[in-house]
């Protein structure tokens, strides 16, 4: 089998009582990356860029596959990405009005979730449980649902005074989990949303747990960079959030790696 093409962000299904699913998008549709485990696989990437937005091409990715004038201009990249509560799509403002209208003018929610440690964050309603999957998250559970994304950063805000809004991604990849009960770190977070938005806080105690496909888990880790090693073969011993786990502890982020075109075979 050999893929062949601009790598993107994979695809994600989760099932009641099942392991995360991993679909490589292609230009002949997609296959399926849970297949590949236990199996050798190479990849080369001889320096071929191309923007994820525009296609043309670039020397160097910004962000997550841009060239420069994307990142610079293109919505995807607009500050409050990063920073939700920087949000004016409320007001009708931003790179993109309309763009913003459709994807930040609409039900947000703040989550807490369990990768390494707990953290705090914030995604579209309709990107649950995408969203915690492409962090690794083991397990999530929604604290708050807004009406649009300011609202949501705004409480992310209060309370990452209190809690982290990061996942330590190395500690992740070793299932190097922190042992805390989310139910009560929610409990204790309710107080600290601030109190003109605490008829968002959700009473919901359902907490989604998330298995992923992995035969071992490395003690130690090393990421890989195209743009550093442009060929590689080993044996693929799992997936975890948009990370490949190969043997003796090599790991490479797909979503990072957006744009680059490369040649991958079994």
């Amino acid at each position: 089998m050999k893929y062949e093409g601009n790598l993107r962000k994979m695809r994600t299904q989760l099932l009641t009582g099942q392991e995360v699913r991993y679909f490589m998008p292609s230009e002949d549709g997609e296959w399926e990356v849970n297949d590949l485990i236990g199996k050798r696989i190479g990849f080369a990437f001889e320096g071929r860029i191309n923007c994820v937005a525009c296609g043309r091409l670039t020397n160097k990715a910004f962000g997550q596959g841009f060239c420069y004038p994307c990142f610079k201009n293109s919505p995807l990249n607009a500050e409050c990405i990063i920073r939700p509560e920087l949000c004016e799509a409320h007001l009708g403002k931003g790179r993109d009005p309309e763009w913003e209208k459709k994807h930040h003018l609409q039900p947000h929610v703040v989550y807490l979730a369990l990768s390494s440690g707990v953290k705090v964050g914030v995604t579209r309603a309709d990107q649950v449980p995408t969203r915690w999957i492409d962090q690794g998250a083991s397990e999530a559970i929604i604290l708050a649902t807004t009406e649009n994304r300011r609202e949501a950063g705004e409480i992310e805000v209060a309370l990452k005074q209190h809690i982290s809004d990061k996942t330590n991604w190395q500690r992740m990849l070793k299932n190097q989990i922190a042992d805390a009960d989310l139910i009560q770190v929610k409990s204790e977070m309710k107080a600290l949303i601030p109190q003109s938005h605490q008829d968002f806080y959700s009473e919901s105690a359902e907490i989604t747990r998330i298995d992923y496909p992995v035969r071992e888990y490395p003690q130690k880790v090393t990421s890989m960079k195209m743009d550093k090693v442009h060929s590689f073969q080993g044996v693929l011993e799992g997936i975890k959030g948009q990370y490949l786990l190969f043997e003796g502890g090599r790991v490479m982020n797909i979503r990072s790696h957006a744009g680059y075109y490369a040649e991958w075979e079994l």
